[in-house]
């Protein structure tokens, strides 16, 4: 029987996880913690909630002595590390919160895992969820491969290279059975509703702002959550042992593009004139720091794993789109707080 702890559980890449392994992994016993800030909500997980070998803690892994008490109780045998403040914005807002929870966080897992599998090394293992804005910004050309040097330009890419950095200290200097990948943006069914898609979704439906950075010329690789989750899983278990692995979904998009292609899917599923939903577009003061383009090369874990994007992305935009349509109740509960009552 193996007990994999996966933080951030009940955010929106982690509860994609964590239903993926309760579901396909039943001799598992999936350990879900999460602080439940904002970004995190039970009501993503209500569909495997009742499964016996699913179990929720609500923690805050800044607690470093909380982190080694329920490592020492439960004895993991893995953990998939999610839990993450991603919003860059906040990040600008509130450096600081990013650099406890990102950084200090992290380091409080290493170190737990270390104080607890110091004897049995062989048969763990720590795999650390990253991003690929650690690399910086992309020209008009290239794309990030697992060699790129780190360069940084929010507080938010800043707290993820840091707790990178310290991941792959904690397996050199302590011979931590540790693995990292670093993912492009994600987009899918349960995503909170401050990131581009769901907050446009919505705007777009109730005819509010759609409020565009700059120009709307920046550039980002999409990747369906589902897709991502599987590479995960792939990851997981057979990922070598120090290494890293870019996950990217081979489909890049100007924002300004993406938001048209919205535009076009929702005012068609929505009875509305074609076009009509454009005149909702507002161009806002760019973003301070803002990198033009991110693109991933994913042939490492292609060509080792055997991992690449199943979602196309017509079909998993089109579905994702029905999803947030279809689950209004999900997402006013959202967008009004209701959600959070009740913790």
């Amino acid at each position: 029987m193996k007990k994999i702890l996966i933080t951030g559980g009940a955010g929106f890449i982690g509860s994609h996880v964590v239903r993926l392994f309760v579901n396909k992994y039943p001799h598992y016993e999936i350990y879900n913690l999460d602080k439940l800030t904002y970004a995190g909500n039970l009501e993503n997980l209500q569909d495997i909630e009742d499964k016996p070998n699913y179990h929720f803690i609500k923690a805050d892994i800044v607690e470093g002595e909380k982190m080694l008490a329920l490592f020492k109780e439960h004895q993991f045998d893995g953990i998939i590390h999610l839990a993450a403040e991603s919003h860059v914005d906040r990040s600008i807002e509130n450096p600081m919160e990013f650099i406890y929870t990102n950084v200090v966080g992290t380091v409080n897992l290493l170190n737990a895992a270390r104080t607890i599998w110091k004897d049995s090394l062989d048969s763990k293992r720590f795999y650390h969820i990253s991003t690929d804005e650690v690399y910086g910004s992309l020209g008009e050309t290239g794309a990030f491969t697992e060699t790129t040097p780190y360069d940084p330009h929010s507080p938010y890419s800043a707290a993820k290279a840091s707790s990178d950095h310290f991941v792959r200290a904690y397996h050199d200097t302590y011979k931590l059975p540790t693995v990292i990948s670093n993912c492009s943006n994600n987009y899918g069914p349960n995503q909170f509703p401050e990131k581009l898609i769901p907050l446009f979704i919505h705007n777009i439906k109730n005819r509010k702002a759609l409020p565009v950075y700059g120009q709307g010329i920046n550039v980002r690789d999409w990747l369906y959550v589902e897709d991502h989750a599987a590479a995960i899983d792939l990851v997981f278990h057979q990922g070598k042992i120090g290494a890293t692995y870019n996950i990217g979904g081979n489909n890049e998009w100007k924002n300004i593009d993406l938001i048209k292609k919205l535009i076009e899917i929702m005012d068609k599923k929505l009875g509305r004139t074609e076009g009509e939903s454009l005149a909702l577009i507002t161009f806002v003061t760019d973003r301070a720091g803002h990198d033009l383009r991110y693109a991933i090369d994913a042939t490492k874990i292609k060509t080792e794993l055997g991992w690449e994007p199943k979602i196309k992305f017509t079909e998993g935009f089109e579905d994702t789109v029905d999803w947030y349509l279809a689950n209004e109740i999900w997402l006013q509960r959202i967008t009004s707080g209701e959600y959070r009552k009740e913790r």
